[in-house]
């Protein structure tokens, strides 16, 4: 792999994104940029940071009363739970507060939730927390899912999304595809590097990459 170009927030002067570009294919889409997301979904400072961020997106009318974290975004998750509450965003728990799960996925990729967590689903304002989007699949499957579980959506927030909004709800995103304009995602069928015979540089997804 290449050394990764950090890449400074527009809004967040102590939030930087880490990219390098190469040939990457993730579960959707062939890509030309990797984002690096671990040390910011792992390090507290830098948890901290993207959720105060992320909190900046939702008005004290909002309601949120559970996040859903995919990709590894609990630490985050959490901080952004206490900046929401701190923010005076409202719950309608019991005990006011926010819950904090994640979903599994089935042999065939389905999103689920055990029977002991879909009390934090049903009837409730969900915000979904996803690491990064290309499509925006990811997204309108955990949307669809949330819904299937009798959740209302509440709002999304990434920290990277080339899609700007899924049925027509927006995405909000500490960074976005003004930040990497020349950041492409291609269908694999038609990926002009696969075309080219551009050997790809790494499988990846909101973990993390495995190199080829």
């Amino acid at each position: 792999m290449k050394p990764y170009v950090k890449i400074r927030s527009k809004r967040f002067s102590n939030i930087d994104l880490k990219i390098v570009d190469g040939h990457f294919a993730t579960p959707n889409s062939h890509i030309n940029y990797y984002i690096e997301l671990n040390t910011m979904k792992s390090r507290q400072s830098e948890a901290m940071a993207a959720a105060k961020a992320m909190a900046e997106n939702y008005n004290y009318d909002t309601i949120v009363d559970t996040i859903v974290c995919m990709d590894g975004m609990e630490v985050i998750g959490a901080y952004l739970a206490e900046e929401l509450s701190r923010a005076g965003i409202h719950s309608m728990n019991a005990h006011k507060t926010i819950y904090i799960v994640s979903p599994e996925f089935d042999g065939t990729g389905n999103m689920i939730f055990r029977d002991n967590n879909r009390g934090m689903i049903r009837g409730k304002y969900v915000l979904l927390l996803i690491a990064s989007a290309t499509t925006g699949r990811t997204i309108a499957r955990a949307v669809e899912c949330i819904n299937y579980y009798g959740g209302s959506l509440a709002g999304i927030s990434a920290i990277y999304s080339a899609a700007t909004k899924i049925f027509d709800r927006p995405i909000n995103a500490l960074f976005t595809i003004a930040d990497i304009p020349d950041y492409k995602t291609y269908r694999a069928e038609v990926c002009p590097m696969c075309k080219n015979r551009v050997k790809i540089d790494a499988i990846c997804n909101g973990y993390g990459y495995s190199e080829l």
